[in-house]
């Protein structure tokens, strides 16, 4: 009786695994094509320095409101969460975004509040980009390189084309007329080929987050347990020792056997692999990302009033594009951006530079944690494993601020501009070899050498190619029979 019931369930896990593996094998396939696609091209984004490279230096002279007057004419109660002056053609400018993360622009000229902007505005905002011919695309509220939530607060964009070599098209916000993104040609191609099919990324389904997310989490996880139910087949049917026939270590020919023999060596990266994808998506939200509270920035300023220095408008001694005013510790600063991304902190009272120390920075972070004790005061020169730039622009040097709370949270932060780069616990640096390590392989060894990270993923990459493409091709004539 237990023989029979044990004969009846490997049957039906043999069935299971070749009927939902028929729909899924294309799903393999096409993960793995667009992984390594990947690897070279990502999904358009604008950066910090490609915004601030198209931006004209601040125009001073023009400047007649300080950043106390622009928030009274924002309405605000409470210090925003950013304020930063910068030019609007030749028009200064204060863009402010309140705690509640409402966005607002208002004249550094005449205090007005600026809502829209005119199709003339935002060709020249575009034209600040190199270009030969700049011209409107078409107007956009979403398409799909803005399709993410996140533009939300400033959509409809005027959708520009520069006209260069390259193809490039930018995202100028008719609410605030600033470029919030840019796609060149080979980025929309490839991405086709790339994110869009790796993510499930279509506009139609992508605007609605919440589905979306559901659509992904059940198609990876199908996949996922046809991964595992393949493992499982695997070994039940392989002989390494009492060897089948010809002494071969599997029962199958042709393209059985490359998916067997594959399959067994390779499946636990195809598993793994498809598991911390899985986890991206952040399954009953028990890695949900967590930045610092309002009340930690709140205490990491030592400042909540709606107040700034009022006499900041004697020119500042160092050229400029973008001013951020913030508070540290209680003391005002203004922050200086020059047209490569190199920040300077000032008086914003004098505009005379104002270096911060790296004590004054570690002081003001041992208020983000009150209760607890700061345990760590690590100056970064060298990535490491926790903090590193291999898929997203990360700055060096910088500030570690460690704590002995229940979570054994970090702070990154800008030794530079005092501004918090990051935080994480213990639950998300684990998060990190669960998902960047399996799924990425951002392991710090192939990453100190880079060509071996692409050398280990392609040959991965290959094997799950090899697996997912034998069981299309299996699939196909058991389909055709």
């Amino acid at each position: 009786m237990r023989r029979a019931v044990i004969r009846r369930l490997r049957r039906w896990l043999y069935i299971g695994h070749q009927w939902i593996g028929i729909a899924t094998c294309l799903m393999f396939a096409m993960w793995f094509v667009s992984g390594l696609v990947m690897m070279y091209v990502a999904f358009p984004g604008l950066t910090d320095g490609e915004r601030l490279a198209a931006l004209p230096d601040i125009a001073w002279d023009k400047v007649q409101l300080t950043p106390d007057r622009a928030m009274a004419a924002a309405g605000l109660t409470h210090y925003p969460r950013d304020l930063r002056l910068n030019m609007l053609n030749d028009e200064p400018v204060y863009r402010l975004l309140d705690g509640d993360g409402r966005r607002q622009a208002v004249s550094a000229v005449d205090g007005r509040v600026i809502d829209s902007v005119s199709l003339e505005q935002a060709l020249a905002v575009a034209a600040r980009y190199p270009a030969a011919g700049v011209q409107l695309a078409g107007s956009v509220d979403r398409d799909q390189w803005s399709v993410t939530a996140r533009f939300d607060p400033v959509r409809p964009f005027f959708h520009v084309s520069l006209g260069d070599a390259d193809g490039t098209e930018v995202y100028v916000s008719s609410r605030s007329g600033e470029i919030v993104l840019d796609t060149t040609r080979t980025e929309r191609i490839w991405n086709w080929l790339g994110s869009i099919p790796h993510w499930i990324y279509p506009t139609v389904l992508r605007k609605d987050g919440p589905l979306w997310r559901q659509v992904v989490l059940w198609i990876s996880g199908i996949c996922m347990l046809v991964a595992a139910s393949g493992i499982w087949i695997g070994i039940l049917r392989v002989r390494l020792r009492r060897r089948y026939s010809g002494g071969r270590i599997t029962p199958y020919r042709g393209w059985m056997a490359w998916h067997h023999v594959t399959g067994f060596f390779a499946g636990v990266f195809v598993l793994t692999w498809m598991f911390s994808g899985w986890l991206s998506l952040n399954p009953g939200e028990f890695f949900a990302g967590r930045g610092p509270s309002r009340e930690m920035m709140l205490r990491y300023a030592g400042h909540d009033a709606p107040t700034m220095a009022a006499k900041f408008l004697s020119r500042p001694r160092i050229a400029a594009v973008e001013a951020r005013f913030v508070w540290l510790g209680g003391k005002p600063l203004m922050l200086l951006a020059d047209r490569r991304g190199r920040q300077t902190s000032a008086d914003p009272a004098t505009g005379i530079a104002a270096p911060l120390s790296n004590a004054m920075i570690f002081e003001a972070a041992r208020q983000l944690l009150p209760q607890a004790a700061m345990t760590m005061q690590w100056r970064l020169d060298q990535y490491d494993a926790y903090w590193y730039a291999h898929h997203q622009q990360r700055a060096l040097p910088v500030l570690r601020a460690g704590f002995d709370d229940a979570a054994q949270t970090w702070f990154h932060i800008d030794p530079h501009s005092g501004e918090i780069l990051g935080r994480t616990d213990s639950g998300q640096r684990f998060y990190r070899w669960l998902f960047n390590a399996l799924h990425s392989f951002d392991f710090p060894l192939p990453l100190a050498w880079r060509p071996a990270w692409d050398i280990v993923v392609w040959l991965l990459s290959l094997l799950g190619l090899t697996i997912s493409v034998s069981g299309i091709v299996i699939g196909w004539r058991r389909l055709a029979r």
